[in-house]
């Protein structure tokens, strides 16, 4: 058991060397030597941990977002809350871990851009990552709307709304150096509660 926890820490702490290199290199320019180099360890030692720099790569959104599914699943399973609070809860988190992983956020969008310049197209590619999330928020307001909690709004237009805070809290937490989206979390409440029935 201690070899799997060590295993793990040291993944981790790769995970957060390689970080720094993504971020100063940008994805393209990044190898697997210059992150071995940063942890000061051998390449063969790095590919005990990681197969490429995409593995290392996938592996840290990965964390993320299996983070944000389980404090998502968590709030869902509170007995008792309003799908208003549910949803703001859920909105509250993934702005809160979005702040906590400005970093890698960087990194993802660092990682976009060199898909752009490959030809591959990276809406696919966030839209597949991202389609368990949108689907925590599609049943919430679903679920919302048939209990007489939110007025009868089109799933599609508020899932959008909400979608398009998230991305705009990337934008200002990677591109505009923001520190917070304290902001944002006001114009989320707002809009949930535009959703609200009276």
């Amino acid at each position: 058991m201690a070899i799997v926890v060590e295993h793990e820490k040291r993944r981790h702490e790769i995970l957060e060397k390689a970080l720094d290199v993504f971020m100063t290199e940008g994805f393209d320019d990044v190898t697997f030597q210059k992150i071995a180099d940063r942890c000061g360890i051998t390449r063969t030692t790095l590919y005990i941990y990681f197969k490429n720099k995409r593995d290392i790569f996938n592996y840290s959104i990965k964390q993320l977002l299996e983070g944000l599914e389980d404090a998502i699943t968590r709030i869902r399973n509170i007995k008792g809350l309003s799908h208003k609070k549910q949803l703001i809860q859920v909105m509250t988190v993934i702005l809160d871990r979005f702040e906590e992983n400005a970093r890698l956020l960087t990194v993802v969008l660092s990682y976009l851009s060199y898909l752009t310049k490959s030809d591959h197209d990276p809406d696919y590619r966030v839209r597949r990552r991202t389609v368990r999330l949108r689907h925590f928020l599609n049943a919430i307001l679903i679920e919302g709307i048939r209990a007489g909690d939110f007025a009868k709004v089109n799933v599609k237009e508020a899932n959008e709304a909400l979608y398009g805070i998230l991305e705009a809290a990337v934008f200002r937490l990677t591109t505009l150096h923001h520190k917070d989206v304290k902001e944002l979390k006001k114009a989320m409440v707002m809009v949930v509660s535009r959703f609200t029935v009276k």
